[in-house]
């Protein structure tokens, strides 16, 4: 009998080599969205193919192979030809090329995208179905052959029926790409879309209020922890949002620091990076040559390019940032805009490397505490998860922040408040709040979303009024 390896799962239809295959292995195992797709997969060679597809956005060269190749791969040979020769994909090419996530992103969108394109076929074509069944069928029972063969049990399945059948199939394949080749580029254009939405997303998530600071950021991160959170963010309708808030709020934020700082910035040695504006003139050189633009090309994408340093003026000795947010039930419709005012103070805290301590509060409290303002993807959708509901009380918030602000080395700590409700504070507890901010030399500023400010006033530095967190009364936190 003829060798199976006409049905493994590890062969390729593209100019792969080692490092490819292993490379995508590595990053399969860590993806749990790409297994999903695979699991849910129209085809049994789906696994190959999305190494493939990987390949495809991963690689400076991808090349399909002019060989002929096993029956069983002319499948997938039919559908990278169909995806590489998109004009779509060829523009495409630019983000995701040695870029490790934008790269896993897309194939986890494209290999979502082909299922469902063939899915819809086969709805429209019978004998497109049943031929897909078949060849479901033919390849299990050949994955049991030699279980079969020890024990004389099964029907039995040759090489031969299944290639006849695979074949049979390609030619179909192929006139359906042909016939509706427009719906083809539709879905393909959708699956690219979708995973710029899902990178910047990401840097939004995770980046700091600097301009070009996502990508940075976002290197700092372990790819496995990129990769979860990606794919949450890819089908959770909330993370989506609050990366969409966070995105906005880290512009102003930026307008914001810069009015107030004017940071004078100096060149202080060189570093490496992807920073055009700050390239050494060295690297412009190696850019304009034709000999080395290909390599200068290949490590300014992974942010190998020698760059000059630069640095603005020490943040010094300031102590934490601290974050009262109230999350009694009526605060529930602003919830991912609340999520997005978080994530930007604390970009603040991490440029300012200021400790951040976020205490969240209803008639509970929970408190988080980010060491320089630093959150792990794990970290962010639990609290994107978290909603406490319930009334209000100002006392449990207001002593936790007291004790966070005690615990600090420093003192000129920045305490916000943001609520929507009213309580009431004792004498003794105001007196003692009064001393601490005199002690601690720290200043609150309270954010008051359309209720009574009279409480919050007795313990204020300054209060705003605003009617939710895209009120431009609510930027000036972003001042701090």
């Amino acid at each position: 009998m003829k060798s199976r390896k006409s049905h493994n799962d590890n062969r390729s239809v593209l100019n792969t080599d080692a490092f490819d295959k292993r490379r995508f292995k590595e990053i399969f195992e860590m993806s749990s969205g790409l297994q999903k797709v695979r699991d849910d997969s129209a085809l049994p060679m789906f696994e190959p193919l999305l190494a493939d597809i990987w390949a495809s956005l991963y690689k400076m060269k991808p090349e399909i192979m002019a060989e002929d190749i096993d029956c069983v791969l002319k499948v997938n040979k039919s559908l990278m030809e169909r995806i590489m020769a998109d004009e779509y994909f060829v523009n495409y090419r630019s983000f995701t090329r040695l870029d490790d996530l934008s790269a896993a992103i897309g194939t986890m969108k494209f290999g979502e995208m082909t299922n469902q394109w063939l899915a819809d076929q086969k709805e429209e074509d019978e004998d497109f179905q049943k031929q897909m069944q078949e060849i479901h069928a033919m390849h299990r029972q050949l994955q049991q052959q030699d279980w079969q063969e020890e024990t004389g049990i099964g029907c039995r399945v040759s090489e031969e029926d299944f290639t006849e059948v695979m074949s049979k199939f390609e030619k179909k394949l192929q006139q359906k790409l042909q016939n509706n080749s427009h719906s083809f580029s539709q879905a393909l254009a959708q699956a690219m879309q979708e995973t710029r939405q899902v990178k910047h997303g990401l840097k939004s998530l995770l980046g700091g209020y600097s301009a070009g600071s996502g990508d940075a950021e976002l290197k700092k991160v372990p790819l496995r922890d990129q990769l979860s959170l990606a794919e949450k963010m890819a089908t959770d309708k909330t993370i989506k949002e609050i990366a969409e808030w966070a995105g906005r709020f880290k512009l102003i934020a930026r307008k914001k620091q810069k009015t107030i700082h004017r940071d004078s910035m100096e060149r202080r040695g060189v570093t490496l990076g992807n920073n055009i504006e700050r390239l050494l003139p060295m690297e412009f050189g190696l850019y304009m040559h034709p000999i080395t633009k290909n390599d200068f090309l290949r490590r300014f994408v992974e942010g190998q390019t020698m760059q000059f340093e630069q640095k603005g003026r020490e943040v010094l000795e300031k102590g934490p940032i601290v974050l009262c947010l109230d999350q009694s039930g009526s605060m529930y419709k602003l919830d991912t805009q609340s999520k997005g005012f978080i994530l930007t103070l604390m970009s603040i805290a991490r440029k300012q490397r200021r400790d951040f301590c976020l205490i969240l509060f209803s008639t509970s409290i929970q408190i988080h505490k980010y060491e320089k303002g630093k959150i792990k993807g794990s970290d962010m959708v639990s609290l994107a998860r978290t909603f406490l509901g319930g009334g209000t009380n100002f006392a449990l918030p207001l002593d936790q922040a007291m004790d966070v602000i005690n615990e600090s080395r420093f003192k000129q700590a920045d305490l916000v408040f943001v609520t929507d409700g009213e309580d009431t504070l004792n004498d003794s507890f105001l007196l003692a709040f009064d001393k601490k901010k005199k002690e601690k030399d720290f200043n609150v500023l309270s954010l008051v979303l359309g209720s009574s400010i009279n409480t919050v006033e007795q313990f204020s530095d300054r209060v705003i009024q605003i009617y939710d967190f895209d009120d431009a009364g609510s930027f000036t936190a972003f001042e701090i």
